[in-house]
């Protein structure tokens, strides 16, 4: 009997398909390493630099999950520098600001990135004005800890880190360790060797 990932490797293949199959954005440039199913959607533009990879064979959900990355509004851009890998159940949505994820960076599992609100604050307005929205730029060779959340108007220096579960709504300096919620700067980055 052969292991079990001879086994789950059609299935595997047959679920990104799906996903691919599903996807709405025709504006889609880069032929990235779909290691888990991509859902990508909307009107706007994804770009994909190369050698980015989507999914981590050994983390949570590999087999039941799948990243979703939208660029809603014909003017949405999100853009991913060559290199970047991202874990399973990313979530990355451009209302049209648009969203940058400079070269070699690494997002981990349940990163959530947003350039929008979404909906208005005010009560009275959720369902008709337009939402606060800003643009997202991460510098290269990010790291973006397990279920982070980075919001609108946020740029990440170059070689930071981002602790798990944080919540960075401010913008963070390059080679730093930024991490809580909100997200604060917690230390330096030691010099490379």
């Amino acid at each position: 009997m052969r292991g079990s990932s001879y086994l789950s490797a059609p299935l595997r293949r047959a679920r990104v398909w799906k996903y691919q199959a599903l996807s709405t954005c025709r504006r889609v440039s880069g032929s990235p390493t779909l290691l888990q199913p991509v859902l990508f959607a909307g009107d706007g533009e994804i770009v994909i630099g190369r050698g980015v990879e989507f999914g981590w064979p050994t983390s949570a959900q590999f087999y039941s999950g799948y990243s979703h990355v939208e660029a809603y509004t014909p003017e949405a851009r999100v853009e991913f520098g060559d290199g970047v890998q991202i874990n399973n159940n990313a979530f990355i949505k451009s209302e049209g600001p648009g969203i940058r994820i400079g070269a070699h960076s690494l997002l981990g599992s349940y990163v959530e990135i947003i350039d929008s609100d979404f909906h208005d604050l005010r009560a009275g307005r959720r369902r008709a004005d337009r939402p606060r929205m800003a643009p997202v730029e991460l510098g290269e060779d990010v790291f973006v800890g397990d279920g982070a959340k980075i919001l609108k108007g946020v740029s990440i220096g170059a070689h930071s880190v981002i602790g798990a579960g944080s919540v960075v709504t401010a913008s963070v300096p390059a080679g730093v360790i930024a991490a809580g919620n909100p997200a604060r700067v917690i230390g330096e980055l030691p010099a490379s060797e």
